[in-house]
């Protein structure tokens, strides 16, 4: 990986929030190519399904994991799982995105999870804490693959001023420390704005240490 991103530095200036920090861009477009090959690879052990809410509401983006947990949410509540939802083992999550944890995330643990949503033209993804973890001292570390999104974070309860930034393909972001438990969401895609995903559409990578 050429580590495109090193000759930059982190512009967490972009968002006021003590414990964010983002690099635009840090993937090189071929990269972010190899990236994609490895995330389809996972799709095809591991199938995208549809997430539904413990209120029954169906999602808008579509998501699958690699690692050694998967994230899902149905009426049974929001957890993490061993095994795919149609009873597989999630695959091993590519080197090319541990690579990407390696460089960025500070901490001494490897990912046990990369959840992979897929966001389709017109979706989104509400305000909400990633807080189904064990550990809210190790980071989580969001990749961007595909079109841009306006991405939102807020503060550790419902409510208050929040900031936006629009996420490019290649950018990374990491919240950790006092940004662990801050609310954040996805507004809005911008559709057509990256031509990495033939059909169109976002792909989030989202890594975390689960236990």
């Amino acid at each position: 990986m050429s580590n495109f991103g090193e000759s930059g530095q982190s512009v967490a200036s972009t968002l006021c929030r003590r414990g964010v920090d983002f690099w635009q861009p840090w993937l090189s477009p071929e990269d972010q190519q190899e990236m994609l090959a490895d995330i389809r690879a996972v799709a095809a052990r591991a199938p995208l399904f549809v997430p539904v809410t413990p209120s029954g509401k169906t999602m808008s983006v579509r998501m699958t994991a690699a690692g050694r947990f998967g994230w899902v949410t149905d009426k049974a509540g929001y957890r993490y799982e061993p095994r795919h939802p149609q009873g597989m083992d999630w695959p091993p999550i590519p080197p090319s995105v541990l690579d990407v944890w390696t460089a960025l995330s500070g901490s001494d643990r490897a990912p046990e999870c990369c959840l992979v949503n897929y966001y389709p033209p017109g979706s989104r993804m509400g305000m909400h804490q990633d807080r189904d973890e064990a550990d809210f001292g190790q980071p989580v570390l969001s990749i961007s693959l595909g079109d841009e999104a306006l991405f939102r974070i807020g503060n550790t309860t419902r409510g208050g001023k929040t900031e936006s930034v629009w996420l490019r393909s290649g950018d990374v972001l990491r919240m950790g420390g006092d940004a662990r438990l801050l609310y954040h969401g996805i507004d809005r895609v911008r559709d057509g704005s990256s031509a990495l995903l033939k059909d169109g559409g976002r792909i989030n990578l989202t890594l975390r240490v689960v236990t």
